[in-house]
């Protein structure tokens, strides 16, 4: 064997190797149908709660994920005051563990 094809054949099984160890977890990382109902839910909810509180406007700019619990507010809002409106809203939600503030203020 020469030494071109024995180095692609180390790189391949390396390669294999590594590509098994993605597929390894230290437990699970989906989330089962149940969570995924509840943080849709909650997703729903804060959103709401945003409307509510902060207003319309402030609920159309602003984007709402829920991962088991925990709410990432992102988007677009005119004022500061909006954006912590929009976080106090959120926190209020039953079911919300944390909430990760991403929104950012327009220029």
């Amino acid at each position: 064997m020469n030494a071109s094809k024995r180095e692609f054949l180390v790189a391949a099984g390396a390669a294999a190797i590594l590509g098994l160890a993605a597929c390894a977890s230290d437990g699970p990382q989906q989330r089962s149908t149940g969570e995924f109902t509840d943080d849709a839910a909650t997703t729903a909810k804060v959103k709401t709660a945003i409307a509510t509180d902060a207003g319309a406007k402030t609920a159309a700019a602003v984007n709402v994920e829920t991962y088991r619990g925990v709410v990432q507010l992102t988007g677009f809002v005119d004022s500061e005051d909006q954006a912590s409106r929009a976080v106090s809203a959120a926190k209020k939600v039953q079911g919300v563990r944390s909430v990760r503030n991403d929104i950012r203020i327009k220029k």
